[in-house]
């Protein structure tokens, strides 16, 4: 990778981080809303959107700290602007990642119940054993995996 020459450029990549970490931002923020209002199926059209620019703001990030030279010439106020950015983007980001890990942690337990309540429904009744004797499995077999 060739380093930027000058300022212009410097100020047109902080720039460009600038809006993608904004997008990203109003992204989560919209997601995490939905989370909160118990619509997660509302994101599940925007998710792979929401995976590419991830991926494209990680792959940035990762230019701009292995090349420190991106943003040292850009204009002081562009690279206030973009710590302004970033830190409303990791308060997003913790805000998202709990309402994730809460709407999870709910689907796990909805799995479980509605695994429980199957396994307890089919051990009722579940005759005899060849020694004559009450059998103490239901016989059927269940599988379930504790995550999500």
């Amino acid at each position: 990778m060739t380093s930027l020459s000058s300022p212009a450029e410097a100020a047109v990549h902080v720039r460009r981080l600038i809006g993608l970490t904004d997008a990203l931002s109003d992204r989560l923020e919209t997601e995490t809303r939905a989370f909160a209002e118990r619509r997660p199926q509302d994101i599940v059209d925007g998710l792979t959107r929401t995976q590419d620019m991830a991926n494209l703001y990680r792959r940035e990030t990762a230019q701009l700290k292995a090349t420190p030279a991106l943003a040292a010439s850009a204009p002081v106020a562009d690279r206030q602007t973009l710590i302004r950015a970033t830190q409303r983007f990791e308060a997003v980001l913790a805000r998202h990642a709990t309402a994730v890990q809460a709407a999870r942690v709910v689907s796990e337990g909805v799995v479980q119940a509605i695994a429980t309540e199957v396994a307890a429904s089919r051990a009722s009744g579940t005759g005899y054993g060849a020694s004559g004797r009450a059998a103490t499995t239901d016989g059927t077999a269940i599988t379930l995996n504790r995550s999500a």
